[in-house]
């Protein structure tokens, strides 16, 4: 008897649970810097909206070096709403860039890697060569 108001106790909590799911959508899993001077204004924004039914909590952002600084959006993202998380690159490290920026969240995929890639000239080369 104790097994099956367990289980009956668990079924509801989990039909509970997914009444209620934040999920996320993303404009664009992929920024591009394109090729860009050295120095050069290194903030881009990844948009994306809560396209579940109950609200989205982005609990961290990481990224896979310190030369990327994420920003993760304070508070709640309820359904339906916009938010974004703003990325800034050290412009002044000259090369290709290819990084990931991690997300973890309440969605029904709590963890999300974000790309960016692109890449910084040298002082003297001109992005238009």
């Amino acid at each position: 008897m104790k097994k099956l108001v367990l289980l009956a106790l668990i079924t509801v909590v989990g039909f509970t649970a997914q009444a209620q799911q934040a999920k996320i959508s993303f404009k664009a899993e992929t920024i591009d810097y394109g090729t860009i001077a050295k120095g050069s204004d290194g903030v881009r924004v990844f948009e994306f909206t809560n396209v579940g039914d109950g609200p989205l909590i982005i609990s961290d952002v990481k990224s896979s070096c310190g030369c990327t600084v994420p920003k993760k959006p304070e508070g709640p993202i309820a359904p339906g709403a916009v938010g974004k998380i703003e990325v800034k690159y050290d412009t002044n490290r000259v090369g290709p860039i290819r990084k990931t920026v991690t997300v973890y969240s309440n969605a029904d995929q709590p963890i999300k890697a974000l790309k960016i890639k692109g890449e910084v000239l040298p002082d003297g080369q001109s992005v238009v060569n």
